[in-house]
């Protein structure tokens, strides 16, 4: 079966510390039903933003570092799951419980083939 990215973006700002207390409850059971489904591949939840270092070449062929978020944006890429799921549609609807209990929009993206071993 094909392997997804379900990526979660959220807005630190808008979750309370209650709200947040809530949805790390509901990921870890998320977590547990798609294990028991045989999909969890990989999952994990990321620092804040700001704990971010950004490393890129640039066309003087200097790498520069910076520290701090890649994007100006209020929305974050929190944390991710790869699954192992039949097709998008499966993926998508994994996406759904995993967007409530995220409190954010999740991102559903296929990873290219990769050649058999």
């Amino acid at each position: 079966m094909p392997n997804y990215l379900l990526a979660v973006h959220v807005n630190p700002a808008e979750l309370s510390e209650e709200e947040m207390e809530r949805s790390v409850a509901e990921v870890d059971a998320l977590n547990a039903e798609m294990q028991a489904a045989g999909v969890w591949v990989f999952a994990g939840g990321l620092h804040p933003a700001e704990s971010a270092r950004v490393v890129r070449a640039v066309a003087s062929g200097e790498i520069l570092t910076t520290d701090g978020p890649f994007g100006e944006s209020k929305e974050q890429m929190a944390g991710f799951w790869i699954l192992d799921a039949a097709d998008t549609d499966a993926a998508a609807g994994w996406a759904r419980k995993a967007t409530v209990a995220c409190r954010g929009p999740v991102e559903v993206r296929p990873f290219h083939d990769q050649p058999e071993a």
